[in-house]
């Protein structure tokens, strides 16, 4: 603690102290910035047959066998929901900090190439189509407006104001989870409200309480907490209830931020600053769910109910090949507890093998004693394990599917962002542009070994796999680092399985204007 103290300080050690983190931790963070972190070293894509598995034929019997078998099990769906609605009306909000948001002027600049102008005509030519509109038509009318008189005048201004302001719906500083998404003749549902009834279709258990968990940004937990629990009786029956859950990212997780000399930023009032470090935290509130499946899938990555039996369908057969995998690791694994060898659990190696999991041999197996033989299998089984649905690469910006050379030189599948590519290495931007797949967050994990207990999910990241930007406090250059990602770095040394899944289970709204794709709107 000495060695500490002397090259932090003892205002800096308070501070760190005071938000709860190890002073050795941080001083670990330093020394990351000072050497560099490695980037990923890709191999090649995973494409179906190499790293893919298709499962297409059999989706029916594995969504059977999770309804059958996950009744006993503690299900939770796992929603990563603390982003703020801003991005989606990123190019609104441009519009009206830019000037007038009359009709003459916004179409005078938009020929001149104003994208924000351009946005705030599309999003009042198409304004009767998004399910807020009526939302939106009754906070005008509370304020003494008419939107009609309003449309009918080209005077925007006070439309998009209620749309992005506390005067109306506030929609750019509320979590994406309160955006309503989908019109229903009845109740038109906000992203949050898609996932319940989600929860209810495939993450029930026995007696019919379906679990759903989202993480939150502190400052948004009081009023989601109201507003799920003013919504949830719509959606619960006589015989299914909703067990929701919260969490936020934990201030502890926040990594220290440097200067360009690698010593700690000081800000001005100062404090050493801290920053979150990004998604990756997160599998601390994954680690304490307590449950023996969870699935991952983004707040945004939601249909409608028109088009939810084929959704459904596959969240249920990734889960019914998770318990598959899952069945072969435990027996495996109770054969190796029992004294038996690599020759013992040759089929049930084989089988994984066959549905996308390698495990490799212990090398030397043919000489190293039995075992050592059955530790190194032991070690390479006992972990969590992931399927993660994978679908074609349409466009989307974000990571995908590759096979990884390791630090130690072996292979292993990844899900990687660009970010963590160096696109100027030899062979590595020709290796990322031939990928053929996307990761759309479509993740069911086991978070239990054999013998029904919970892992410990810290011992499975990858600590070498965030990344440094440089950003700006105070009008000064700073550095700052990004943990490795939920689905990244953070579960890199689970048990990993890539399944093709189709692409309209992957619908998500970046933007506002998703939301007019056909499959956020009604069928007509």
């Amino acid at each position: 603690m000495k060695s500490i103290t002397k090259k932090l300080g003892p205002d800096i050690i308070g501070e760190i102290e005071a938000r709860g983190i190890n002073p050795g931790t941080v001083l670990s963070q330093i020394e990351m910035f000072e050497r560099g972190l490695s980037p990923s070293d890709l191999v090649k894509p995973c494409k179906p047959g190499d790293g893919i598995v298709s499962i297409g034929d059999e989706a029916e019997s594995l969504a059977r066998r999770f309804e059958s078998e996950s009744a006993g099990r503690r299900v939770v769906k796992f929603v990563p929901a603390s982003g703020a609605a801003s991005r989606m009306f990123r190019d609104l909000r441009s519009a009206a900090q830019g000037g007038s948001l009359e009709r003459g002027r916004l179409e005078r600049v938009a020929r001149e190439g104003d994208g924000g102008s351009e946005a705030a005509l599309r999003f009042i030519s198409e304004l009767g189509r998004f399910a807020f509109h009526d939302d939106l038509e009754a906070a005008l009318e509370k304020n003494g407006y008419r939107m009609r008189e309003l449309l009918a005048a080209g005077e925007y201004g006070e439309i998009v104001s209620h749309t992005l302001g506390p005067r109306g719906l506030n929609y750019q500083n509320l979590p994406k989870g309160m955006i309503k998404f989908h019109k229903y003749p009845a109740h038109d549902r906000t992203a949050f409200e898609e996932h319940l009834a989600e929860a209810l279709c495939y993450a029930k258990d026995a007696s019919g309480r379906a679990r759903v968990h989202f993480t939150l940004s502190p400052e948004h937990a009081e009023i989601v907490d109201g507003y799920l629990d003013s919504v949830r009786g719509i959606y619960e029956r006589e015989r299914e209830s909703l067990e929701i859950g919260y969490s936020v990212q934990k201030p502890s997780t926040d990594t220290i931020a440097v200067d360009m000399e690698n010593r700690p930023f000081i800000g001005d009032d100062g404090k050493p600053v801290f920053r979150p470090a990004g998604h990756g935290a997160l599998i601390e509130n994954l680690n304490e769910l307590g449950c023996d499946i969870a699935f991952i899938k983004n707040i945004d990555n939601v249909v409608p109910d028109r088009l939810k039996e084929e959704t459904y369908l596959w969240k249920k057969a990734l889960g019914g090949y998770l318990l598959g995998l899952e069945g072969l690791v435990s027996g495996a694994l109770i054969k190796l507890e029992g004294g038996g060898g690599y020759k013992d659990v040759a089929r049930e190696l084989g089988e994984l093998e066959r549905m996308g999991l390698e495990i490799e041999a212990p090398r030397g197996a043919q000489t190293a004693s039995r075992e050592a033989e059955s530790a190194c299998l032991v070690s390479a089984l006992r972990r969590p394990i992931r399927v993660c649905g994978v679908v074609r690469n349409s466009g989307e910006p974000g990571g995908g599917p590759f096979w990884v050379r390791g630090r130690d030189g072996r292979l292993s599948k990844q899900i990687v962002e660009s970010a963590q590519v160096d696109m100027s290495a030899p062979g590595q931007k020709a290796v990322w542009e031939s990928s053929t797949h996307f990761n759309p967050v479509d993740i069911v994990c086991w978070l239990r070994d054999h013998r029904g207990n919970p892992y410990d999910l810290h011992g499975f990241i990858d600590r070498e796999s965030g990344f440094i930007s440089v950003k700006s406090k105070d009008g000064r250059d700073l550095k700052a680092l990004e943990l490795p990602g939920l689905w990244n770095g953070a579960m890199a040394f689970w048990n990993t399985v890539f399944v093709e899944v189709p692409l309209m289970t992957f619908n998500p709204v970046k933007t506002v204007f998703d939301l007019l794709k056909p499959e956020h709107q009604p069928k007509l």
